[in-house]
């Protein structure tokens, strides 16, 4: 299962939230490590 971008961005808000509990952290990063990878884009480099 993957998370979608909305709940991914509520996790996020959990985990930078310092009063939130253990157990919201722990449900909230478990949600963000089933996020889908983007793939990484070839860096652009000039050539002289």
């Amino acid at each position: 299962m993957v998370t979608g971008k909305k709940p991914a961005s509520e996790a996020g808000s959990i985990l930078s939230d310092p009063n939130s509990t253990q157990r919201e952290r722990e449900v909230a990063a478990s949600d963000l490590a089933q996020t889908p990878k983007k793939p990484k884009k070839p860096s652009k480099k000039k050539h002289k």
